[in-house]
Formats: structure tokens, C-alpha cells, sequence
């Protein structure tokens, strides 16, 4: 029988981008994306500390294909931080696409990040945008609120959870990332890719079974 995994008062739980767009239905849906929803209110039950994140897209966002003349969904081109997958629109400011799931059930969260915001660079993880330089502040708020340990949780995995758990590690937090309640897009190898960087950098991977209630 695998661990039981006790959570501590200093722990938080990260969940990530549980939004219409990225769930059935949604313009860049995950596959079984709102799957995540009860097992995240389950397991949210544990943990006195939440932070959500939301992306939170201008209309018009550099990340959109529809932004870039002669470009589709899911191509790549070059930005001045880096290469970027192109998106379908997604998650537009005050959209019913951009708003949480209406099944998550997550009262007692204490802060909603927002992400991908600035037109001109995307950002999946909850600690940085994608130049990897520019900090959301979400590091600074959790180390003055005394957290050491990050749980994560949420859509998708290979990719803004992905990020984000990379992240909290290179912030020097100890990070959990709570497998079944994830759901991944697997572009290009992408879940192979996230799988392999979790055991690369030492990421602990459980399942919700093993939290207590």
C-alpha cells in the first residue's frame, strides 16, 4: 500500500488552471480535463492553504495563432523569450471560458493568481511567465506566509502544471504533484517530457488516495 501522505499546516495546495476553456467543451479542452474536479474538492478538504490560478488572457494575446497571420493552432514560432506553441484563443478576460469550472467547490482558497495577462508574452507557470525571469509574486507571498511545502494539482499537466512545479522546486520548495488529479494535452511528447522533468528534479508524484481526509 503506497504512503500516506499527512498534510501539515504549512502546506499549500496549487491548483491550476481549472477553467471552462481547458475542460470538455472549452476552446483548448484537455481530454478528461474536468475529471480533476471532484478529486481536487476531495483532496482541497485537507489543506488549510489554496492558492488558484486562472490564465487570463487579453483578446488579441501574442500566444493566439489567430493573432499571427498564415499561422494554425499548435504550431510554434519564435518569441523574443523563447519558442511558443500557438494557441487557439482561450481563456479571454471576463469570458465564460476564462471563469473556474462551476463545479469546484473551493471556498476557503486565499488567493486567485493571474496569468498571461501582458499581451506580448504567455505565462504557464504560477511563479513565472514563460521568460522564466518575470515573477507573478506567488513565491515571495508563500515564503511570507510561512509555506514549506507546494501540492499541485490541475490542467494541464504537461504543460501550466508542468511549469509550475518546476518552478516551486528551482523557488526551493519541497513539491508534491498529485498525479490523478491532473489531466494532460500530450502535444508532441509533451507528457512523456513533463514525466521525465518531474524525476529529473526530484518532483515527489502521489496519488489523492494517499492524502488522508
Amino acid at each position: 500500500m503506497a504512503d500516506v501522505v499527512t498534510i501539515q499546516p504549512d502546506d499549500v495546495l496549487i491548483v491550476v488552471d481549472v477553467q471552462n476553456d481547458f475542460c470538455p467543451g472549452g476552446n483548448l479542452a484537455v481530454p478528461d480535463g474536468d475529471a480533476v474536479v471532484p478529486i481536487i474538492n476531495r483532496v482541497a478538504r485537507s489543506f488549510a492553504r489554496i492558492v488558484l490560478t486562472q490564465d487570463w488572457h487579453p483578446a488579441g494575446h501574442g500566444s493566439f495563432a489567430s493573432s499571427h497571420a498564415g499561422k494554425a493552432p499548435f504550431e510554434t514560432m519564435a518569441m523574443p523569450y523563447g519558442e511558443q506553441i500557438l494557441w487557439p484563443d482561450h481563456c479571454v478576460q471576463a469570458t465564460d471560458g476564462a471563469a473556474f469550472h462551476p463545479d469546484l467547490d473551493i471556498p476557503h482558497a486565499e488567493l486567485v493568481i493571474r496569468k498571461g495577462y501582458r499581451r506580448a508574452i504567455d505565462s504557464y507557470s504560477a511563479f513565472f511567465e514563460n521568460d522564466h525571469t518575470t515573477p507573478t509574486g506567488l513565491a515571495g507571498y508563500l515564503r511570507e506566509r510561512g509555506v514549506g511545502r507546494v501540492f499541485a494539482a490541475g490542467l494541464a499537466l504537461d504543460f501550466c502544471v508542468r511549469y509550475s512545479v518546476e518552478d516551486a522546486i528551482a523557488c526551493g520548495f519541497e513539491t508534491v504533484l498529485i498525479d490523478n488529479a491532473c489531466r494532460a494535452i500530450d502535444n508532441a511528447g509533451s507528457l512523456a517530457a513533463a514525466r521525465a522533468s518531474f524525476a529529473a528534479k526530484g518532483v515527489t508524484v502521489i496519488e489523492s488516495a494517499q492524502i488522508g481526509e
